[in-house]
């Protein structure tokens, strides 16, 4: 039986933390920001990390 492959779209779009948790992007911050506030542009700067419901089901992409 051959090893699994990761997802690569998965490997792409998400990190491990050290502590475990899986960290992404936030959505809506690749064109059109001239009309978003300043504010909203530099929350969506930041990263979040994914919900607990979804992280069982990246980390077994991950790996």
């Amino acid at each position: 039986m051959p090893k699994m492959k990761s997802n690569r779209a998965a490997m792409k779009r998400f990190k491990k933390t050290g502590t475990g948790k899986i960290r992404r992007r936030r959505a809506y911050s690749s064109h059109l920001m001239s009309s978003k506030t300043t504010k909203r542009k530099r929350t969506l700067r930041k990263g979040t990390t994914v919900s607990p419901a979804d992280s069982k089901k990246i980390d077994r992409m991950l790996s």
